[in-house]
């Protein structure tokens, strides 16, 4: 894991007279004001470097002055990129993109993010959209980890820069606001049963640029509001606010759910169980989405 460590006191000079900013700071300079650090502490550190030759926040943690969390956090700072850390580490383990951004996992989210946008985003390749559209993840089975995959996948978006939206269309068996820790007394389902009050997209805290839609309230007629117009519109409405929308779904063996939000969407991907999906039910989904017209940027193989 290559980590990049800068003394407080290290100056912006490669590109000659090129004007810094003012947020722009050192990786030491953001350790020293999280960590309340003494102009002896930095001194220590500085003297630690210089005779180890090592970084600043590598002697920062050598002495004891700050954590590896702590320099994460101040990378994470420094580039603008979102950060869980420990404490979100533990109220929302699912989110490894999020928490754990060098390890394996987050690795394996931003290779399957490169792939997606390169077969989804209009224009980019021979066979992509020709207009933006929504992307549906959709799963033959219960515990297939596509509500994991999701949140994963929009996490990673959002760290481009872009506006992300991840929708929770699973009317049935929602979870996307317990993985996101954002309220659920509204959401999706009132809006296609033609309520409307408060703002129902909330952001999520601590992950610039994504934002969430809640199921809300579970409704007794799920397939029939996802198969009603407001569920069209409304999915125009948001692309045209949003940069990704990535819409979760029920499992196909709970009916067609699936199908019909992934025709909606116009572009869909398959998550199934390493090692426990059975190959007639991974057929079966894909030659339901075919028959929608679906465009299917790809079969993702599940096995965290």
């Amino acid at each position: 894991m290559a980590q990049e460590f800068n003394s407080p006191d290290a100056q912006a000079s490669t590109f000659g007279n090129l004007p810094t900013h003012d947020d722009v700071r050192s990786i030491g300079d953001i350790i020293r004001d999280t960590r309340n650090l003494s102009a002896e502490q930095v001194e220590q550190i500085l003297k630690y470097q210089r005779s180890h030759g090592v970084k600043f926040g590598e002697a920062a943690i050598a002495l004891g002055f700050a954590t590896p969390d702590d320099v994460l956090h101040a990378l994470a700072q420094q580039f603008n990129y979102s950060y869980g850390g420990e404490a979100t580490e533990k109220s929302n383990p699912e989110l490894a993109v999020l928490n754990q951004p060098f390890g394996q996992q987050a690795e394996a989210f931003r290779a399957i993010r490169a792939q997606i946008l390169l077969r989804t985003q209009p224009g980019s390749v021979e066979g992509a959209p020709r207009v933006k559209k929504a992307l549906a993840v959709v799963s033959p089975n219960t515990g297939d980890g596509k509500t994991y995959f999701c949140a994963n996948l929009a996490v990673s978006l959002a760290q481009l820069g872009g506006r992300t939206l991840i929708v929770d269309a699973d009317l049935r068996g929602p979870r996307l606001h317990d993985v996101f820790g954002v309220d659920a007394k509204s959401g999706l389902s009132g809006l296609l049963a033609g309520r409307r009050g408060d703002s129902v997209i909330r952001a999520v805290p601590g992950v610039a640029n994504l934002f969430v839609l809640a199921v809300g309230i579970s409704p007794p007629n799920p397939l029939e509001l996802l198969q009603g117009p407001a569920f069209g519109l409304l999915l125009h409405e948001l692309l045209t606010k949003f940069d990704h929308v990535i819409v979760d779904t029920p499992a196909a063996q709970y009916g067609a759910d699936g199908i019909v939000v992934a025709a909606r969407c116009g572009v869909s991907l398959v998550v199934a169980r390493k090692d426990k999906a059975k190959i007639a039910s991974l057929q079966e989904v894909v030659r339901n989405l075919e028959a929608t017209g679906s465009q299917i940027a790809g079969v993702v193989m599940n096995e965290f």
